[in-house]
């Protein structure tokens, strides 16, 4: 279990750059849209941001998610620890809590106004590739992760299910926003088993009923169950138009203004609205 936690950054490291710079040669091998604005403006900043919520993340907490994990087991806290379920179980159940618990996460940030002024750092992107899968506001990511750490305490999984879960949601959030081509079958097959990017790029539409949908950001289950799944967005994936209606010129793109623009403008149109009318699923 030790060796688990001190390799961890190494392993998260290596499966993100593995999966970034696949991802970024499949996406200039075979885009799904055509490419508006030159990747190296969108790129460095938002990689750049990707390099302050790490920085922020180490200082604000002296221990992460599986370093927690494996303190929670060696001191019984949690559900997990409670009953005697067998191991290779008890990894299954807690990658599937924890997939649940990022989809309610993900749900709320868009329900509450004031977490929405943050999350919208992440959907104001003027393109959906690679990059805008790791695209999010600091205030953002601390928050995530004192709510995973809670979640850990009160679940008691073993450690290697939180690796097992990092690793994914990481890579799975690499894979589902990248501007990739796959054939319309496959991605129906895949689709029933993991996020696509034809899923999930859904959720980045300027309009708002489709903004509110395809919550999931590694199992596409808990949208199914939900009632938050909706199979295609109604102008197509060449002619939808991607972010928000606020923060549409190339200047919000950089990270001066990525880091004040959940204090500017109104919070309004785009938190979660129970009674707005979503179109009829259709797949």
């Amino acid at each position: 279990m030790e060796n688990i936690i001190n390799y961890e950054p190494a392993i998260r490291m290596a499966v993100f750059f593995g999966i970034l710079i696949v991802m970024a040669i499949w996406e200039l091998a075979a885009p799904r849209r055509r490419v508006e604005i030159p990747r190296l403006v969108r790129w460095s900043n938002n990689l750049g941001l990707v390099v302050l919520d790490s920085v922020l993340v180490r200082l604000a907490f002296p221990i992460v998610a599986v370093g927690l994990a494996a303190i929670a087991t060696e001191n019984d806290w949690g559900i997990f620890n409670q009953f005697p379920v067998p191991g290779w179980i008890a990894v299954i159940l807690a990658v599937l809590a924890l997939d649940l618990a990022i989809y309610l996460q993900h749900v709320l940030f868009h329900a509450v106004p004031a977490l929405w002024r943050l999350h919208r750092v992440h959907h104001a992107d003027l393109e959906f590739d690679v990059t805008t899968g790791v695209r999010f506001h600091p205030l953002e990511i601390l928050i995530s992760m004192a709510i995973k750490l809670l979640l850990i305490l009160a679940l008691g999984p073993p450690a290697i299910a939180v690796l097992i879960f990092e690793v994914l949601l990481n890579g799975t959030s690499l894979f589902n926003h990248s501007n990739v081509r796959l054939p319309f079958r496959l991605d129906a097959l895949l689709r029933l088993i993991i996020v696509t990017p034809d899923m999930h790029r859904v959720h980045h539409s300027i309009l708002p009923s489709e903004t509110n949908s395809n919550f999931g950001f590694n199992l596409p289950w808990w949208d199914r169950l939900l009632g938050t799944y909706l199979a295609q967005p109604s102008a197509g994936h060449v002619g939808m138009t991607i972010g928000i209606e606020q923060f549409r010129t190339k200047r919000d793109l950089w990270i001066d203004r990525l880091l004040l623009q959940p204090f500017r403008g109104p919070a309004s149109g785009y938190p979660l609205n129970s009674t707005e009318q979503r179109p009829e699923n259709d797949r």
